[in-house]
Protein backbone atom coordinates (compact mmCIF):
# COMPACT_ATOMS: atom_id res chain seq x y z
CA UNK A 1 0.00 0.00 0.00
CA UNK A 2 1.20 3.32 -1.21
CA UNK A 3 1.89 5.69 2.33
CA UNK A 4 1.86 9.19 -0.06
CA UNK A 5 -1.02 8.00 -1.50
CA UNK A 6 -3.52 6.72 0.99
CA UNK A 7 -2.75 10.06 3.23
CA UNK A 8 -3.94 11.97 -0.23
CA UNK A 9 -7.15 9.92 -0.09
CA UNK A 10 -7.53 10.49 3.08
CA UNK A 11 -7.17 14.06 3.05
CA UNK A 12 -9.60 13.91 0.51
CA UNK A 13 -12.07 11.95 2.98
CA UNK A 14 -11.10 14.17 5.37
CA UNK A 15 -12.22 17.42 3.41
CA UNK A 16 -15.59 16.21 2.13
CA UNK A 17 -16.91 14.85 5.99
CA UNK A 18 -15.70 18.37 7.21
CA UNK A 19 -17.66 20.56 4.69
CA UNK A 20 -20.86 18.13 5.10
CA UNK A 21 -20.53 17.97 9.11
CA UNK A 22 -20.55 22.21 8.59
CA UNK A 23 -23.85 22.51 7.24
CA UNK A 24 -25.32 20.88 10.22
CA UNK A 25 -23.66 23.08 12.68
CA UNK A 26 -26.63 23.50 15.42
CA UNK A 27 -26.63 19.74 15.96
CA UNK A 28 -22.71 19.81 15.53
CA UNK A 29 -22.23 22.25 18.73
CA UNK A 30 -25.30 20.44 20.58
CA UNK A 31 -23.42 16.92 20.27
CA UNK A 32 -19.84 19.12 21.76
CA UNK A 33 -22.51 19.92 24.38
CA UNK A 34 -22.91 16.52 25.48
CA UNK A 35 -19.60 14.93 25.01
CA UNK A 36 -18.88 17.66 28.31
CA UNK A 37 -21.79 15.82 29.89
CA UNK A 38 -20.61 12.10 28.85
CA UNK A 39 -17.18 13.10 30.67
CA UNK A 40 -18.64 15.05 33.60
CA UNK A 41 -20.29 11.93 34.89
CA UNK A 42 -17.79 9.74 34.15
CA UNK A 43 -15.66 11.49 36.82
CA UNK A 44 -18.33 11.67 38.79
CA UNK A 45 -19.00 8.00 38.30
CA UNK A 46 -15.17 7.89 39.67
CA UNK A 47 -15.34 10.19 42.28
CA UNK A 48 -17.90 7.99 44.24
CA UNK A 49 -16.08 4.95 43.82
CA UNK A 50 -12.93 6.87 45.73
CA UNK A 51 -15.68 7.53 48.67
CA UNK A 52 -15.12 3.95 49.21
CA UNK A 53 -11.54 3.33 49.29
CA UNK A 54 -8.19 4.97 48.45
CA UNK A 55 -7.58 2.20 45.71
CA UNK A 56 -8.96 0.70 42.79
CA UNK A 57 -7.72 -2.05 41.72
CA UNK A 58 -4.67 -0.65 43.39
CA UNK A 59 -4.25 2.04 41.29
CA UNK A 60 -5.02 5.82 42.68
CA UNK A 61 -7.23 8.28 42.00
CA UNK A 62 -4.25 10.00 39.84
CA UNK A 63 -3.98 6.80 38.02
CA UNK A 64 -7.25 6.20 37.33
CA UNK A 65 -8.09 8.99 36.29
CA UNK A 66 -4.75 9.13 33.74
CA UNK A 67 -6.60 5.73 32.95
CA UNK A 68 -9.78 7.12 31.87
CA UNK A 69 -8.70 10.16 29.95
CA UNK A 70 -6.14 7.63 27.76
CA UNK A 71 -10.24 5.43 27.77
CA UNK A 72 -11.93 8.53 26.69
CA UNK A 73 -9.10 9.77 24.24
CA UNK A 74 -9.35 6.24 22.16
CA UNK A 75 -13.35 6.42 22.45
CA UNK A 76 -13.03 9.63 21.01
CA UNK A 77 -10.57 7.97 17.87
CA UNK A 78 -13.01 5.04 17.47
CA UNK A 79 -15.95 7.29 17.27
CA UNK A 80 -14.63 9.58 14.96
CA UNK A 81 -13.04 7.09 11.95
CA UNK A 82 -14.27 3.70 13.09
CA UNK A 83 -18.04 3.85 14.36
CA UNK A 84 -19.29 5.67 11.59
CA UNK A 85 -17.59 3.14 9.14
CA UNK A 86 -17.99 -0.15 10.17
CA UNK A 87 -22.01 -0.29 10.16
CA UNK A 88 -21.92 1.00 7.21
CA UNK A 89 -19.73 -2.26 5.93
CA UNK A 90 -22.62 -3.83 6.97
CA UNK A 91 -25.38 -2.10 4.98
CA UNK A 92 -22.59 -2.62 2.15
CA UNK A 93 -23.14 -6.50 2.44
CA UNK A 94 -26.44 -7.12 2.96
CA UNK A 95 -27.91 -4.80 0.33
CA UNK A 96 -24.83 -5.74 -2.35
CA UNK A 97 -24.08 -2.30 -2.74
CA UNK A 98 -20.26 -3.36 -2.02
CA UNK A 99 -19.83 -4.18 -5.41
CA UNK A 100 -19.27 -0.38 -5.84
CA UNK A 101 -16.60 0.45 -3.51
CA UNK A 102 -14.60 -3.14 -4.94
CA UNK A 103 -14.67 -1.39 -8.74
CA UNK A 104 -12.74 2.19 -6.88
CA UNK A 105 -9.23 2.26 -7.21
CA UNK A 106 -8.28 2.31 -3.40
CA UNK A 107 -8.20 -0.73 -1.41
CA UNK A 108 -11.53 -1.69 -0.63
CA UNK A 109 -10.25 -2.52 3.34
CA UNK A 110 -9.36 0.91 3.81
CA UNK A 111 -11.83 2.55 2.21
CA UNK A 112 -14.88 0.87 4.45
CA UNK A 113 -12.81 1.70 6.92
CA UNK A 114 -12.67 5.23 6.52
CA UNK A 115 -14.95 6.58 4.32
CA UNK A 116 -17.30 8.69 7.01
CA UNK A 117 -15.68 10.56 9.69
CA UNK A 118 -17.71 12.44 12.50
CA UNK A 119 -16.01 15.53 13.70
CA UNK A 120 -17.28 16.22 16.75
CA UNK A 121 -16.18 12.80 18.35
CA UNK A 122 -12.98 14.55 18.55
CA UNK A 123 -13.74 16.49 21.30
CA UNK A 124 -13.68 13.25 23.39
CA UNK A 125 -10.28 12.99 22.36
CA UNK A 126 -9.11 16.73 23.83
CA UNK A 127 -11.59 15.61 26.45
CA UNK A 128 -9.59 13.02 27.18
CA UNK A 129 -6.26 14.62 26.98
CA UNK A 130 -7.86 16.89 29.59
CA UNK A 131 -7.90 14.23 32.11
CA UNK A 132 -4.67 12.74 31.69
CA UNK A 133 -3.12 16.20 32.48
CA UNK A 134 -5.52 16.36 35.74
CA UNK A 135 -4.87 13.05 36.45
CA UNK A 136 -1.14 13.52 36.39
CA UNK A 137 -1.56 16.60 38.34
CA UNK A 138 -3.74 14.99 41.10
CA UNK A 139 -0.74 12.20 40.77
CA UNK A 140 2.36 14.91 41.31
CA UNK A 141 4.21 13.15 38.38
CA UNK A 142 5.89 14.90 35.30
CA UNK A 143 6.33 12.60 32.22
CA UNK A 144 9.92 12.39 30.56
CA UNK A 145 10.49 12.70 27.22
CA UNK A 146 11.16 8.98 27.22
CA UNK A 147 7.22 8.21 28.99
CA UNK A 148 5.76 10.07 26.18
CA UNK A 149 7.15 8.54 23.31
CA UNK A 150 6.22 5.13 24.87
CA UNK A 151 3.00 6.33 25.97
CA UNK A 152 2.37 7.28 21.94
CA UNK A 153 3.62 4.18 20.48
CA UNK A 154 1.31 2.01 22.54
CA UNK A 155 -1.49 4.32 22.04
CA UNK A 156 -0.89 3.70 18.51
CA UNK A 157 -0.72 -0.10 19.26
CA UNK A 158 -3.97 0.58 21.19
CA UNK A 159 -5.54 2.01 18.34
CA UNK A 160 -4.36 -0.80 15.74
CA UNK A 161 -5.63 -3.68 18.04
CA UNK A 162 -8.60 -2.10 18.77
CA UNK A 163 -9.40 -1.82 14.57
CA UNK A 164 -7.93 -5.19 13.93
CA UNK A 165 -10.87 -6.41 16.33
CA UNK A 166 -13.11 -4.57 15.55
CA UNK A 167 -12.89 -4.98 11.64
CA UNK A 168 -12.55 -9.05 12.07
CA UNK A 169 -15.64 -8.90 13.92
CA UNK A 170 -17.53 -7.03 11.05
CA UNK A 171 -15.75 -9.02 8.22
CA UNK A 172 -17.69 -11.97 9.77
CA UNK A 173 -20.78 -9.91 7.97
CA UNK A 174 -20.08 -11.89 4.89
CA UNK A 175 -21.53 -15.45 6.64
CA UNK A 176 -23.64 -14.14 9.67
CA UNK A 177 -27.11 -11.82 9.12
CA UNK A 178 -27.77 -10.69 12.61
CA UNK A 179 -23.97 -8.90 13.05
CA UNK A 180 -25.30 -5.82 14.82
CA UNK A 181 -25.78 -8.16 18.54
CA UNK A 182 -22.06 -8.84 17.82
CA UNK A 183 -21.21 -5.08 17.57
CA UNK A 184 -23.00 -4.79 20.62
CA UNK A 185 -20.75 -7.15 21.73
CA UNK A 186 -17.56 -5.48 20.86
CA UNK A 187 -18.70 -2.23 22.56
CA UNK A 188 -19.29 -4.18 26.23
CA UNK A 189 -16.06 -5.96 25.08
CA UNK A 190 -13.93 -2.42 24.87
CA UNK A 191 -16.27 -0.90 28.06
CA UNK A 192 -13.94 -3.07 30.28
CA UNK A 193 -10.85 -1.16 29.37
CA UNK A 194 -12.80 1.54 30.95
CA UNK A 195 -11.19 0.44 34.63
CA UNK A 196 -8.04 -1.12 35.91
CA UNK A 197 -7.09 -4.70 34.82
CA UNK A 198 -6.49 -5.59 38.37
CA UNK A 199 -9.84 -5.06 39.45
CA UNK A 200 -11.51 -8.19 37.67
CA UNK A 201 -10.86 -11.78 38.85
CA UNK A 202 -11.25 -15.53 37.61
CA UNK A 203 -11.90 -15.73 34.00
CA UNK A 204 -13.03 -12.31 33.12
CA UNK A 205 -9.54 -11.42 33.80
CA UNK A 206 -7.98 -14.51 32.06
CA UNK A 207 -10.22 -13.42 29.16
CA UNK A 208 -9.43 -9.48 28.80
CA UNK A 209 -5.70 -9.74 29.85
CA UNK A 210 -5.03 -12.78 27.18
CA UNK A 211 -7.71 -13.68 24.65
CA UNK A 212 -9.51 -10.32 23.77
CA UNK A 213 -6.16 -8.17 25.29
CA UNK A 214 -8.69 -4.98 26.77
CA UNK A 215 -6.01 -4.85 29.61
CA UNK A 216 -3.69 -3.82 27.03
CA UNK A 217 -5.54 -1.18 25.30
CA UNK A 218 -5.96 1.64 27.87
CA UNK A 219 -3.79 -0.07 30.70
CA UNK A 220 -0.41 0.36 29.08
CA UNK A 221 -0.61 3.34 27.73
CA UNK A 222 -1.85 5.16 31.12
CA UNK A 223 1.04 3.06 32.78
CA UNK A 224 3.42 4.49 30.22
CA UNK A 225 2.43 8.29 30.81
CA UNK A 226 3.11 7.17 34.50
CA UNK A 227 6.45 5.96 34.55
CA UNK A 228 5.98 2.57 34.89
CA UNK A 229 6.45 0.59 31.95
CA UNK A 230 8.99 -1.56 30.21
CA UNK A 231 10.74 -1.48 26.92
CA UNK A 232 9.91 -5.43 26.33
CA UNK A 233 5.99 -4.20 27.26
CA UNK A 234 5.94 -1.45 24.70
CA UNK A 235 7.48 -4.05 21.93
CA UNK A 236 4.96 -6.66 22.96
CA UNK A 237 2.13 -4.23 22.55
CA UNK A 238 2.90 -3.17 19.05
CA UNK A 239 4.26 -7.11 17.76
CA UNK A 240 0.92 -7.75 19.63
CA UNK A 241 -1.69 -5.04 17.39
CA UNK A 242 0.69 -5.76 13.95
CA UNK A 243 0.15 -9.24 14.37
CA UNK A 244 -3.72 -8.43 14.96
CA UNK A 245 -3.63 -6.07 12.01
CA UNK A 246 -2.41 -8.35 9.49
CA UNK A 247 -5.06 -11.47 10.77
CA UNK A 248 -7.39 -8.99 9.80
CA UNK A 249 -5.66 -8.06 6.67
CA UNK A 250 -5.76 -11.67 5.95
CA UNK A 251 -9.12 -12.32 7.08
CA UNK A 252 -10.70 -9.63 4.82
CA UNK A 253 -8.62 -10.82 1.91
CA UNK A 254 -10.39 -14.55 2.59
CA UNK A 255 -13.94 -12.96 3.22
CA UNK A 256 -14.37 -11.28 -0.42
CA UNK A 257 -13.98 -14.67 -2.08
CA UNK A 258 -17.12 -15.68 -0.56
CA UNK A 259 -18.98 -11.84 -1.46
CA UNK A 260 -21.36 -12.34 -4.29
CA UNK A 261 -22.47 -9.42 -5.22
CA UNK A 262 -26.01 -7.08 -5.96
CA UNK A 263 -26.24 -10.02 -8.94
CA UNK A 264 -26.42 -12.94 -6.66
Amino acid sequence: MNVRRYGRVFREFFRACLVEEMEYRSEFFGNVISSFFGIGMALLTIQIFFYQTDRLGGWTYGEVLVLLGVFNTLRGCIDFALRPNMPRLLEHVRRGTLDYVLTKPVDSMFYVSFRHLVFWRLIDVVLGFGVIGYGLYVERYVPSVADVLVFLVVMAASFLLIYSLWMMLMTTSFWVVRIDDLSFIFDSFFETARFPGSMYRGAVRMVITYILPAVLITNTPALALLGKWSARTAFAALVVALLFLWIARRFWRFALRFYTGAGG
